[in-house]
């Protein structure tokens, strides 16, 4: 029988395995954040060293204030000292760092893939949830917690139990105006925020292999929020088009020897799955959440349920609870809410194809609500702005920031106001997540920008239309 993409891959990086099935994992890459700072003095106190510094990557991108572009901007405290941690323990143990100052500095997992530290075949992860971000590019990567990265900062390795396979295709082909955000909404509608607990997810499928680089990356993103640990797509040439050159992507004869490796990954037609899902590409619509989970989500030109609907009494009251803290009721046409703020940027939608997208809906209009707009990396701020896309934004009347995680977070100086609703391009739309009493709804950076420009959600496809 053959082998799925994932199984090659973790199997290639067993080191050994216990009698209860937990096995100890090389890990090839290691990417830290801001927020993990005290990893390093946990691991000074017990006498330890990192093993591999070499495979250690580091980037601010919790902390940072979007206003700030040197360390003095940032306001003194636990802010500013997570910053100044992470840079100054690099310097002690010689592992690589990106520096606010730094054009390649940004969110770790926009980061990663950007220098070409991520790459098919590799185990990768990282003290933050959204690693699963990594697995577009056919790697293995998940998020670990405190205890799992002082783990790995000394010993290269982690203990891990390999879960269930699961591969869901999506078929067909996307609408102009759709996106990976609107496929990973649409999936995680499919199977409920739980339904990928205790798998492994592969994408796969026509409307998958069409989405660029970016867009990938956004549905491995929010792999996590379907209750996966971990999503992977098969390398495929757009990937190692993507992976060629980038800076610590393989040189030369290593170059050549990595690819015919990355051919062997996709997964043999043989190979079994423990589940699998196929949902239509052709049916997807733009997706907008109304509730405080990402399962929460309907095409916009439709209307927010009626819990009195729903059999299930659990998901009933559930239903209930989240209409009255977003303060919506059953029968309202999504397109009839109206927005105070709008946020298109994150590990999920924070790349150059999403400002793309964005702009393309802003060219010509004005915001009428507040509106960030924050880019992933220096890099990609300064490809958006060779391309005059910050023009458009700013001509909007939005705001053009610098790189970090941003409203996504609300630990850093960008959140909602209490009861103020946001259109978000982030990941989760949790209760209190953009702020104490915040109101968050995922949508794609188009719809976010749709939104920006009228006031309230809107069906995207007619604004392109109109342009």
């Amino acid at each position: 029988m053959g082998k799925t993409l994932f199984e090659k891959i973790w199997d290639e990086h067993v080191i050994t395995a216990r009698e209860d099935g937990d096995v100890l994992l090389y890990i090839d890459r290691h990417l830290i954040h801001d927020l993990h700072f005290r990893a390093f003095g946990m691991l000074k106190a017990k006498g330890l060293e990192i093993r591999e510094p070499d495979k250690l990557f580091g980037t601010p991108d919790h902390s940072i204030p979007t206003t700030a572009k040197v360390l003095e901007d940032i306001p003194e405290g636990e802010m500013r000292q997570t910053v100044e941690v992470l840079e100054r323990s690099a310097e002690e143990h010689g592992f690589t760092h990106f520096s606010m100052t730094d054009d390649r500095h940004g969110i770790v997992h926009v980061v990663g893939p950007e220098q070409g530290i991520t790459l098919p075949g590799l185990t990768l992860v990282c003290g933050d949830s959204h690693t699963s971000t990594h697995g577009a590019l056919g790697c293995i990567s998940f998020g670990i917690g405190t205890t799992e990265v002082q783990h790995v900062l000394a010993t290269q390795s982690l203990w891990q139990r390999k879960p269930k396979s699961m591969r869901i295709n999506v078929t067909g082909k996307l609408g102009f105006g759709m996106s990976g955000k609107d496929i990973i909404l649409a999936v995680i509608r499919e199977i409920s925020a739980a339904g990928g607990t205790g798998y492994a997810i592969e994408y796969a499928g026509s409307a998958i292999e069409a989405l660029s680089m970016d867009g990938r990356m956004t549905v491995c993103n929010m792999t996590i929020e379907a209750g996966a640990r971990s999503g992977i797509i098969a390398p495929d040439d757009k990937t190692i088009d993507y992976c060629a050159g980038r800076p610590y992507a393989p040189k030369g004869v290593q170059w050549d020897q990595a690819v015919a490796y990355w051919r062997t990954l996709p997964s043999d037609d043989d190979a079994r799955f423990d589940k699998e899902i196929t949902i239509d590409g052709d049916a997807i619509a733009p997706m907008v959440t109304w509730g405080n989970s990402p399962q929460w989500a309907l095409p916009v030109t439709e209307t927010i349920p009626d819990p009195s609907g729903e059999s299930d009494p659990l998901k009933r009251a559930d239903m209930e609870a989240a209409l009255d803290y977003m303060d919506l009721k059953p029968g309202m046409p999504l397109s009839d809410i109206a927005v105070d703020t709008v946020f298109i940027g994150a590990c999920t939608n924070s790349r150059i194809d999403d400002f793309r997208a964005a702009a393309e809906v802003a060219k010509n209009r004005r915001a009428k609500v507040r509106t960030l707009v924050v880019p992933g990396s220096g890099l990609v701020k300064k490809q958006a702005e060779a391309e005059g896309l910050d023009k458009i934004f700013t001509d909007a009347g939005m705001e053009w920031r610098e790189p970090g995680c941003s409203m996504c977070v609300a630990m850093n100086g960008d959140m909602l106001a209490p009861g103020e609703r946001s259109a978000s391009t982030s990941n989760r739309n949790f209760r209190g997540r953009q702020g104490l009493g915040s109101r968050t709804h995922l949508v794609s950076p188009a719809m976010a920008a749709a939104a920006s420009v009228t006031g309230h959600f809107t069906d995207v496809r007619k604004l392109i239309s109109e342009a």
